[in-house]
């Protein structure tokens, strides 16, 4: 299944999926690695393996709409099955999210729909819950509102910081995303939206949780 990855830094789960796919764990192959910071770790890492590489920057006060629609047609030219945000720390607008209609997931560091944005572990802490995770979902128009496709639940500890909290659950991201990535390109599981979200407002068409 050729696939897209979207990364803004570090690329640790861009690197857990390639490793997943050298090991036979994935069937994916990863097409090509999008950024918008020209210095995110993730390129290089890209680079080093002989995967396409774009990059798409929005400047500060710069058309947000123009940036959708300019960063589709980067990613439309690696024609993607399935679209991969791994640390993208940008919110898609509809231009883009219409390209790829029920073809583009999010990992995101806490158990949706609780703790949704960029602060998921801090905001947990905060909360005083016993047990976080981590979230795949489809990626729709609002801020991590998308119809979730998998979890893993991490224990909070004690003396938990945010960034060892965080820590732990990459460690969770790092297995689960590649794990559904394989379930999607064998067929195990369908990206479809108006399902899931049938799922979050009827009991009786709730779907079960993949194990990965």
């Amino acid at each position: 299944m050729n696939t897209v990855v979207l990364a803004s830094g570090r690329g640790s789960n861009l690197r857990a999926i390639c490793r997943a796919i050298d090991d036979g764990r994935c069937k994916a192959r990863i097409v090509g690695v999008v950024s918008d910071r020209r210095s995110a770790a993730a390129l290089e890492f890209a680079d080093a393996r002989g995967i396409p590489t774009r990059v798409v920057s929005l400047k500060k006060g710069g058309d947000r709409d123009q940036w959708n629609i300019e960063l589709a047609n980067q990613v439309a030219s690696l024609s993607p099955e399935l679209v991969v945000l791994a640390g993208f720390m940008k919110i898609l607008g509809p231009s883009f999210l219409e390209r790829f209609p029920g073809r583009i997931i999010n990992v995101h560091p806490a158990l949706l729909p609780s703790f949704p944005g960029h602060d998921g572990p801090k905001d947990a802490l905060e909360a005083g819950v016993r047990i976080s995770g981590c979230t795949v979902h489809i990626v729709d128009d609002g801020v991590d509102t998308g119809p979730i496709v998998a979890q893993a639940a991490v224990p909070v500890l004690p003396d938990d910081t945010p960034e060892t909290l965080h820590a732990r659950i990459q460690s969770q991201e790092h297995q689960l995303l590649p794990g559904v990535i394989h379930r999607i390109a064998i067929g195990d599981i369908e990206l479809n939206p108006l399902k899931m979200k049938a799922a979050h407002t009827d009991p009786s068409k709730a779907l079960s949780v993949p194990e990965v």
